[in-house]
């Protein structure tokens, strides 16, 4: 897919945000809101493809999102940017099953490697930046794997939009 028109996404798992896994905190619900508004905005500059790296969290929240969007425009695209085979064989049953019935709904899905070593999650991110023109990241300031995604996209030219929580 074009980077030009694909959009990638970098956000915070379950233990980084502040209503942790409760999505039925109305801070969860605004965020979502808040991603929907952007993402329709996004869509409206241009973008029709949207990477997304499946991590528990706001990569799911984002993969939830872009998937209702396409429900209205049907030329968008999303793909799974997957680290490793087994992301997500360590989570609960639930959640396991949430991520891979959004894989399975996914217009393309990239496995960049069969098995986990340290250094795949941020191989995954690189990937996802290489592929896109735009970032999008839900960020609440502290280090970590989201900061390190935002500071790899400024690098590479990657143009980038903060999602502050």
């Amino acid at each position: 897919m074009d980077p030009s028109v694909s959009c990638c996404f970098t956000g915070h798992r379950p233990s980084k945000l502040p209503w942790g896994a409760n999505e039925d905190d109305p801070r969860c619900h605004d965020l979502k809101q808040e991603l929907a508004a952007r993402l329709e905005g996004i869509y409206e500059a241009g973008y029709r493809h949207f990477i997304c790296g499946m991590a528990a969290g706001c990569d799911l929240y984002f993969a939830e999102a872009v998937l209702e969007l396409r429900r209205e425009h049907p030329e968008i695209t999303l793909e799974a940017a997957i680290p490793c085979a087994g992301q997500a064989d360590s989570w609960p049953r639930a959640l396991r099953e949430r991520q891979e019935a959004l894989v399975a709904e996914c217009d393309e899905v990239s496995l960049l490697q069969r098995d986990y070593s340290p250094g795949c999650m941020q191989r995954r991110n690189r990937y996802m930046v290489e592929h896109a023109s735009l970032l999008l990241a839900v960020y609440d300031g502290m280090p970590g794997g989201t900061m390190n995604t935002i500071l790899l996209a400024r690098r590479s030219g990657c143009r980038v939009i903060t999602i502050e929580i």
